[in-house]
């Protein structure tokens, strides 16, 4: 492991499929090597657009979201500065997800459109992808039913943000030292 990369694993819940179009709901985030040191933050939609289907796997409510939740630019600044506190100013995070073409895509656009930058830069690591080029499988063996299967992980996925953050560190983590 290269001490000036710090693996953050980062999961979200969403209302729908692209940023800009869906609301971000919750974001929950870990580093891959303490996964006590965690974030947890649940937003105020910022558009009307859902998806019944994503609302339903999530389980929230966009009016009850909309009184509980945190203001986008405050969440999205709380979590910058989550991850500034924990890292020395020499190391660079390292977006980590399941999946993380879709979660990186709405952490990047709300980065940019509430704080006007993005401290994981503009690239992440796919947890699905990394596994495939480490174990050689086949695209169709990516779930996280396999990898939970062939890793011998504990954890499970919940569509729970900070949950299945957790749950991929925990993946990552066992990818990484079968790996050394």
């Amino acid at each position: 492991m290269n001490a000036s990369e710090i693996f953050v694993s980062v999961d979200i819940e969403t209302s729908g499929p692209v940023p800009g179009l869906f609301s971000l709901l919750s974001i929950g985030a870990c580093l891959v090597h303490a996964p006590d040191v965690r974030f947890y933050a649940e937003l105020k939609p910022d558009c009307t657009g859902f998806d019944p289907e994503a609302l339903a796997v999530t389980g929230f409510n966009l009016q009850a979201l909309a009184t509980t939740g945190i203001a986008p630019a405050d969440a999205m600044l709380q979590l910058s500065t989550w991850l500034t506190s924990h890292l020395q100013p020499s190391q660079k995070p390292v977006f980590t997800g399941l999946n993380a073409p879709f979660d990186w895509s709405f952490i990047n656009y709300y980065f940019h459109k509430y704080t006007e930058n993005n401290p994981f830069g503009f690239s992440a690591l796919d947890i699905k992808a990394y596994f495939m080029g480490a174990t050689g499988c086949t695209w169709s063996e990516t779930k996280s039913s396999m990898m939970t299967q062939r890793l011998s992980a504990k954890g499970r996925s919940s569509h729970n943000a900070l949950d299945d953050a957790l749950f991929q560190a925990e993946l990552f983590a066992l990818m990484q030292n079968k790996g050394s």
